[in-house]
């Protein structure tokens, strides 16, 4: 089953499957299909499926040409029919994996996937799951899915996790330049994902098992989650103390050796960091660890938006207006600089708790010029962003566009709170937070 499965990865005859056209599945899928292969997308979104078949881009930093390019080979087909799986050689699996309200685990997605495939899986298929979650969801909850049907894993059919590593919009590194870890439940399954994968990607690290895969992704984002705590609690300190932490890691960071620099900002934002803490913590539990110093941190970065409100309330204050009834303009929907994911941005929860104590919020985000149905803010969709004009009572900075960097703040003659440090006109009437 090996050398078959192998042999038709090298004349291109093997089919990729994708499931989940999202911000890590539609790159991937372009990327095979720019190597040759033969791809499928299947999403549940006939919005996405529709988009591709019209060689539309729904992602901002992805061109249009490019699907356009890969469409036209004849390559390329994106359905919600579940039922192309069946003829796929390999199914990567890239769906959302969210919290639910009770900040646990929703696997939800994981699981509806693997039960919409698991009737049309034939033997001398790959599975291969990338979706962000714990150490162990490969084979305590996919497999078991998956053989339902009667396939056996590792007999009838290959299984890996290789945890994805997309950072939108980056410009230095690429789903192709970014070094890939794969693990799998047997030694010829990881083979079989290790070549597929070296198709496209520059360089693979194979591990012992999709739990050290998962080991590795939860490792990586925790270690940026607990120093972005450490830098938002010393920015509290340091601004009790009348310093200036932005000021403080610039000087840090001159230091060649022993030093990484992390910024503070209104709150986590993006797929990753603010989820992957809770999906570890909840995991470890099974296992009678308390993980303090990972819970520690999510505290604290998950506390950053009161912090920002309480901030903005404190400004308001010094001119003489109470934050109920005030008119709030802010800056940036997206989560970072210069996109247009909006993914667990901190701006939706900075706006939920300003309105919930009576301002009246409007946002601008040439990124995000309206608001797109989500999960969990669902109530805002269609919101759109407004011009930037003076007549708001204060104006708070949620993200660092470099558009927002021509902005002639000083002419606004509006009180400014700076969760990015990225204000470089108006004089006193700009407050770092």
């Amino acid at each position: 089953m090996k050398k078959e499965f192998i042999q038709k990865i090298d004349k291109r005859e093997a089919v990729v499957g994708i499931v989940g056209l999202g911000y890590v599945g539609l790159p991937l899928m372009l990327c095979f299909a720019e190597k040759g292969f033969s791809v499928v997308g299947l999403d549940v979104d006939a919005a996405k499926t529709e988009a591709l078949t019209n060689g539309k881009s729904y992602i901002k930093h992805i061109p249009a040409e490019r699907i356009q390019r890969s469409v036209a080979t004849g390559r390329v087909r994106a359905t919600v029919d579940y039922t192309a799986a069946r003829g796929c050689d390999a199914i990567i699996i890239c769906v959302p994996t969210p919290l639910s309200k009770n900040r646990e685990p929703d696997l939800s997605y994981i699981v509806s996937t693997c039960e919409a495939i698991a009737p049309h899986l034939r033997r001398g298929q790959l599975i291969v799951l990338e979706s962000t979650t714990y150490p162990g969801t490969t084979e305590e909850v996919m497999v078991p899915i998956l053989e339902k049907q009667g396939l056996k894993a590792d007999k009838d059919f290959y299984v890996a996790f290789s945890p994805e590593r997309e950072d939108p919009n980056r410009t230095d590194f690429s789903t192709e330049s970014i070094p890939k870890v794969v693990g799998a439940t047997s030694e010829d399954g990881l083979a079989v994902a290790k070549h597929l994968y070296e198709q496209v990607i520059v360089k693979m690290i194979p591990v012992s098992s999709p739990r050290v895969g998962g080991g590795n992704e939860t490792h990586g984002k925790h270690l940026r989650s607990v120093n972005i705590a450490l830098v938002n609690e010393l920015k509290v300190t340091f601004m009790k103390m009348g310093i200036d932490v932005w000021e403080v890691v610039e000087a840090a960071k001159t230091k060649p050796f022993g030093y990484m620099p992390f910024y503070p900002g209104p709150g986590l934002g993006g797929h990753c960091i603010p989820i992957d803490p809770f999906y570890l913590t909840w995991k470890a539990r099974e296992y009678g660890v308390t993980t303090k110093f990972i819970e520690l941190a999510g505290e604290i970065n998950t506390s950053m938006p009161d912090f920002v409100v309480s901030r903005v309330m404190e400004v308001l204050n010094k001119f003489g207006k109470p934050l109920k009834g005030s008119k709030i303009l802010l800056l940036g929907l997206a989560y970072k600089a210069n996109v247009d994911d909006d993914r667990e941005s901190p701006s939706y929860h900075l706006i939920e708790k300003l309105e919930e104590k009576g301002a009246e919020v409007s946002y601008h985000d040439p990124h995000v010029p309206v608001i797109r149905p989500s999960r969990e803010y669902a109530r805002y969709a269609g919101r759109k962003s407004v011009p930037v004009t003076a007549g708001y009572d204060l104006i708070l900075v949620s993200t660092a566009h470099d558009a927002f960097q021509a902005i002639d703040f000083a002419s606004l003659k509006t009180p400014v709170v700076d969760t990015r440090n990225l204000v470089r006109n108006g004089g006193e009437l700009i407050f770092k937070a």
